[in-house]
C-alpha cells in the first residue's frame, strides 16, 4: 500500500518535471529530421510519463479553477467550442456520403462508367468506381469519430435513465463527475494508448508496439523511416485505411478533452447551483425550430 502511494506521488511529481523539460527542449521530440527525436515522440505519446503529464495538467486546472471559477469556465467554453466546431464541420461528411453514393449508383448502373476522374487545373485524380464506393466508409468514420464529442456537448447520445431523472440537481452533478472521472476519461485513455501504437505501426518502419521498451525503440530509431501503408481490401478499392487509425487516436483525444470539460462543468454547476445549469452551453437550435415549424403546420 505504501509503495503504491509513493509510486503515485513520485510519478505525479515527475509529470511536472517531464512537462517542463518537453516545453523547454522542443527539439528533443519535435525535430523529426532527427530519427531519435521522432522515435521519442512515438514512445512518449502513449507512455506512463505522458499519462501523468495529462493528469498533472488536469489537477492544476482543477485547483486553479476552484479558486478562480472564471478560469475553469473559460476552459470549459474553449473545449466545448472546439468540440462543436469540429463536429459541425465533419457532420457535413454525412451529406457528402449520401451524395457520393447517389453519384456512384447513377454512374455505375445507368451510365455504365467504370472510372471517375476528379480534379481542377489539370491535377486530375482518376480512380476506379469501386475506390469511391469503399471510400464511403471514410466519411462515415469522420462522422462517428470527429462528431462524437460534439454530440456529447449537444446531449445527443442515447442514455438509459433508470435513476438519474429522479435525482436532485447537485446529486446529478456528482453523478456526472463520477462518470467523467471513472468511466469516460480512463476508457478514452486506454483507447488512446493502444490506438497510438496501432496508428504508428501503419505509418513507419520498423514496427513499433506498446510492449517495446524505450531502449528497444531507440535501437530501432537508426532504421526508422516513413512507410505509410496504402493497401486496399480489393485490387482497385480504397487504399487510405491508415486514415482510420489516425481517426481512432483523434476520437480518443477529443473525448478525453470533452470528459475533462464535462467534469469541470458538472463541478461548477454543483458549486454554483441550479441557476448555472447550461451556462455558456452552445447547443444547436435546429430541433427547436423544426418542432416550432411542425407545430405551426399542424
Amino acid at each position: 500500500m505504501l509503495d503504491g502511494i509513493v509510486w503515485l506521488f513520485s510519478h505525479l511529481g515527475m509529470g511536472f518535471v517531464d512537462l517542463f523539460y518537453a516545453l523547454t527542449h522542443p527539439a528533443s521530440w519535435l525535430n523529426w529530421g532527427d530519427k531519435q527525436a521522432m522515435m521519442k515522440f512515438i514512445y512518449y505519446g502513449a507512455s506512463t510519463e505522458f499519462l501523468f503529464v495529462v493528469i498533472d495538467i488536469f489537477l492544476v486546472l482543477l485547483v486553479v479553477g476552484v479558486i478562480w471559477r472564471n478560469v475553469m469556465w473559460r476552459v470549459v467554453r474553449i473545449i466545448e467550442g472546439f468540440s462543436n466546431a469540429v463536429g459541425r464541420f465533419f457532420a457535413w461528411a454525412g451529406l457528402i456520403m449520401v451524395l457520393q453514393q447517389i453519384m456512384i449508383i447513377f454512374l455505375q448502373r445507368i451510365f455504365r462508367v467504370s472510372e471517375i476522374s476528379i480534379g481542377p487545373f489539370g491535377m486530375v485524380m482518376s480512380k476506379d468506381i469501386s475506390w469511391y464506393a469503399e471510400e464511403l466508409k471514410l466519411f462515415n468514420a469522420f462522422v462517428v469519430t470527429l462528431a462524437c464529442a460534439y454530440t456529447f456537448v449537444q446531449g445527443g447520445h442515447v442514455r438509459v435513465d433508470l435513476f438519474y431523472s429522479k435525482m436532485k440537481f447537485r446529486t446529478k452533478r456528482v453523478f456526472d463527475m463520477f462518470g467523467s472521472i471513472v468511466l469516460i476519461m480512463p476508457t478514452m485513455m486506454l483507447i488512446w494508448m493502444f490506438g497510438w501504437f496501432f496508428m504508428w505501426r501503419h505509418l513507419v518502419t520498423p514496427k513499433v508496439a506498446a510492449a517495446n521498451s524505450f531502449d528497444a525503440l531507440m535501437r530501432k530509431a537508426q532504421l526508422l523511416k516513413w512507410n505509410v501503408e496504402t493497401i486496399g481490401f480489393s485490387p482497385n478499392g480504397f487504399n487510405g485505411y491508415f486514415i482510420f487509425k489516425i481517426l481512432i487516436v483523434s476520437f480518443a483525444g477529443m473525448m478525453i478533452l470533452q470528459g475533462a470539460a464535462f467534469f469541470f462543468r458538472s463541478l461548477l454547476e454543483c458549486i454554483e447551483g441550479p441557476e448555472s445549469e447550461g451556462k455558456y452551453l452552445d447547443k444547436d437550435k435546429l430541433n427547436d425550430e423544426l418542432a416550432e415549424t411542425v407545430a405551426a403546420i399542424h
